[in-house]
């Protein structure tokens, strides 16, 4: 393996892993600055991906792996979320705060691919991102970033509906224009204090038109970006290898070519439990959120390593996550507002986070938002503490007394690595006990659960949201009612619940058209506390996540996103 290394001496260094399990050795390579190349990186994912197509990324498994493949404009920063630059060395805003000037970096090649002409990645220019955000703002099954756009780039709605119609716009989207190469303009048509945000999401990566031409749908598996890595091989539901980007454009501060791994290698275990148990044998160089009936095993109240796994390394950070179930609003059963209210007096939050979650978790008593949001007070919003007497009022009064006449219902979930069962076998049984109603469970792994909400085939279901950028609007766009279809048949995938309310958008489009954050902020409170009001959702807990890393692992910083970049992960060698 080649790598861009001047004078350094060319030795191995090997290291191995493992508490008596399986031992694994790998050859690095020192580089400038104390640091090494080599080593596979292996992680696990507990549920398989949806698809690593940018335009249809809308889960976190799809996230972590296609952050290592493509890339966009700007990115958030691994540590603390600021945005900073990537494909575009610099820009500039103008007066009006709503029109954007980019210019790009020269000499970014795509990946090698049979998509190009002799199978090298061409390099990347403007009329690459026009293309890319022109098929953002694209009518198709499979685009599920137009609605984070539409509002946004100014042309991209009649865009939307030129290729709705079959007609598209023979100028494309208005707001999206190539000056030269590489310099690329972005017209909105408001300010938006956030923008950057949103082009630091998949949906914004930039993809070549040889790729799409060649692959279409089968682009789900068949990525073709700029980033560090690329898929080299593909074993469905079983693992994802990706491999070193040789020609990757990026160094770090002393001059060494990113990345410094030669590879990822993702593995989809389904369980937790297991998932430790490999990590414990080396097989795994992290785990991400702990088996729950173990937590107490691995991790103590304060969040201290228990003596057994002192050998490891342990990040804790509150996340901006929330598990919550959700009701399908337009569902003849769950339109009934009352019932909603009813189910979310009757959980008891804090036994649920203490007792199933094992510490793991906090209690989700006040909105959809968690807590840490900079500049958001979410303890202002009012939700639901546990109130068996009010619980019993409101089933009354949405006319089930003591759950008399109420159909049969059913909760649908994913595993999400056993915690999501054990979760709704607690909060069934405490519907049971409160309410009277019997909860049955169905669960289906992840693609066909999300499938199923986002076209109203459950009428309850269980689903979690992790911030895609640090702004309360990640989290309330979840409820605003344009982004519910007209067609009832129609996916919706932000407002799954099919939530409407006048008040409650008229709101959420203040507070996005508002560029002060206090004043933007005490909007979405208010906007908020509507939503919760309505409970068109059930908040059960925001989320607290731990991570367990190798002692070799460096450079790997956790966030409240978990967003995850492994361009600068490095190995140190270790001894027995």
């Amino acid at each position: 393996m080649k790598f861009a290394i001047t004078c350094i001496c060319a030795c191995f260094l090997l290291f191995s892993c493992g508490d008596g399990g399986k031992k694994s050795e790998q050859k690095l390579t020192p580089a400038k600055g104390n640091k090494y190349y080599g080593g596979i990186f292996k992680m696990n994912e507990v549920e398989y991906f949806r698809s690593l197509f940018p335009l249809n990324v809308t889960e976190v498994t799809g996230h972590r792996i296609t952050n290592q493949i493509y890339e966009g404009l700007v990115r958030f920063d691994q540590a603390d979320l600021s945005i900073v630059p990537v494909l575009a060395e610099s820009w500039e805003v103008d007066s009006t705060a709503s029109k954007f000037v980019f210019h790009l970096r020269k000499g970014v090649k795509f990946h090698d691919d049979a998509c190009f002409p002799n199978g090298k990645g061409k390099e990347v220019t403007a009329n690459d991102f026009k293309y890319s955000l022109t098929k953002l703002c694209e009518y198709s099954a499979t685009n599920e970033g137009y609605k984070f756009f539409s509002d946004k780039i100014a042309g991209c709605e009649a865009y939307y509906v030129s290729t709705r119609n079959g007609q598209p716009l023979p100028e494309g989207v208005a707001g999206v224009k190539v000056i030269d190469d590489y310099t690329l303009e972005i017209s909105l048509n408001r300010p938006v204090g956030n923008f950057l945000d949103f082009l630091a999401l998949p949906f914004a990566a930039v993809f070549p038109k040889e790729a799409v031409d060649k692959y279409g749908i089968d682009m789900r598996e068949k990525a073709v970006g700029t980033g560090p890595f690329y898929i080299k091989s593909l074993k469905h539901d079983q693992s994802v290898y990706l491999a070193r980007n040789e020609s990757y454009w990026g160094k770090d501060a002393d001059g060494n070519q990113l990345p410094y791994l030669e590879g990822i290698k993702v593995s989809f275990i389904k369980e937790r439990k297991s998932e430790l148990l490999e990590f414990k044998k080396g097989n795994l160089d992290m785990i991400y959120r702990l088996p729950l009936e173990l937590t107490t095993e691995i991790v103590t109240k304060d969040d201290k390593l228990q003596d057994a796994y002192k050998q490891y390394v342990l990040q804790v950070a509150p996340s901006l996550s929330v598990w919550y179930l959700g009701f399908l609003n337009t569902d003849p059963v769950f339109s009934n507002k009352n019932l909603r209210i009813a189910f979310n007096y009757a959980i008891d939050r804090k036994k649920i986070c203490e007792y199933t979650l094992k510490g793991a978790g906090f209690p989700a008593i006040h909105g959809i938002v968690p807590m840490g949001m900079e500049g958001y007070d979410a303890e202002v919003v009012k939700g639901y503490d546990y109130d068996p007497v009010k619980a019993r009022e409101y089933l009354a009064k949405a006319g089930y007394p003591n759950g008399k006449g109420l159909p049969a219902i059913t909760l649908g979930i994913n595993s999400g690595g056993g915690t999501n069962e054990q979760l709704a076998e607690a909060l069934s049984k405490m519907l049971e006990e409160t309410l009277n109603i019997k909860v049955n469970i169905t669960s289906v792994p992840f693609p066909q659960h999300t499938e199923n909400v986002e076209t109203s085939k459950v009428p309850f279901f269980r689903m979690g949201w992790n911030a895609d950028y640090p702004d309360p609007e990640t989290f309330l766009c979840l409820f605003y009612g344009k982004n519910v279809p007209s067609n009832p048949s129609e996916r919706s995938y932000l407002n799954s619940s099919r939530y409407k309310n006048a008040a409650y958008d008229a709101l959420y489009e203040a507070a996005i058209s508002t560029a002060d954050d206090d004043k933007r902020n005490l909007l979405y409170i208010k906007a908020e506390q509507l939503m919760m009001d309505d409970a068109p959702v059930m908040p059960i807990y925001y989320y607290k996540d731990h991570r367990l890393l190798q002692p070799y692992v460096l450079n790997f910083p956790q966030n409240a996103m978990e967003y995850r970049l492994l361009r600068e992960v490095y190995f140190k060698p270790q001894t027995n």
